[in-house]
């Protein structure tokens, strides 16, 4: 096989690489700072379930995450789920994952606003919901950016993480064609898209970074 078409093969692959990637930041941003208000909240019955999953999550891996969420199912509660469900369950995973992770970083931006800034709002006249939304959430995203950057970057790396229940995305096309092939150029040619991806989502996040800094 010629060096076109191992790259062809994991394209193939990538695009399903990137279409985790793209749902799990879909999901688990918006998800994470839900996350993040019901640890910060003052009723413990609220505040410390969330802090038990945050640290499940956190304390543990990301592969036997996945594998609870796909086999779980069927081995705790004897429900047989259909063929599509591998990917489903891999969303799952990586969102609940990937919302703890984010849940925090939230949380450190929005305890780094002062209390000055919530009650000048509240002498202009603004709602505790306009507060958040039209001055807390911009400068907590603008402070958090590089952290989330980090994670975004993870992310990338993460998604080969998919093979441990076998979704086929781009490093199970390349173990599949190494194998194949005897040869070690499909884990360079994957190498390289995983660097391409990498590089590309820094530079947005960077891009972002920059247009975020008014002052600067």
């Amino acid at each position: 096989m010629d060096l076109s078409m191992i790259l062809m093969k994991l394209a193939e692959g990538m695009l399903v690489s990137i279409e985790i990637f793209v749902l799990t930041l879909l999901f688990s941003l918006p998800l994470g700072l839900l996350v993040a208000f019901g640890r910060m909240s003052k009723c413990l019955l609220l505040s410390l379930p969330i802090k038990l999953y945050i640290s499940i999550m956190r304390g543990t891996p990301l592969m036997l995450q996945l594998m609870v969420v796909y086999y779980g199912p069927y081995y705790l509660l004897g429900i047989s789920l259909p063929r599509g469900y591998r990917f489903i369950a891999v969303i799952v995973g990586f969102v609940i994952n990937y919302a703890a992770y984010f849940s925090e970083i939230y949380r450190g931006g929005i305890e780094s606003i002062s209390l000055g800034q919530y009650e000048a709002a509240k002498v202009l006249g603004y709602s505790r919901t306009q507060t958040f939304f039209r001055i807390i959430l911009p400068q907590v995203i603008k402070r958090i950016l590089p952290s989330v950057t980090n994670e975004t970057i993870t992310l990338v790396k993460d998604t080969s993480l998919a093979q441990v229940i076998s979704v086929s995305e781009m490093f199970i096309a390349a173990k599949a064609l190494a194998s194949k092939e005897q040869s070690v150029v499909p884990f360079f040619a994957a190498g390289v898209f995983y660097y391409i991806f990498n590089y590309l989502v820094a530079f947005v996040m960077e891009w972002l970074e920059n247009k975020l800094a008014y002052y600067r």
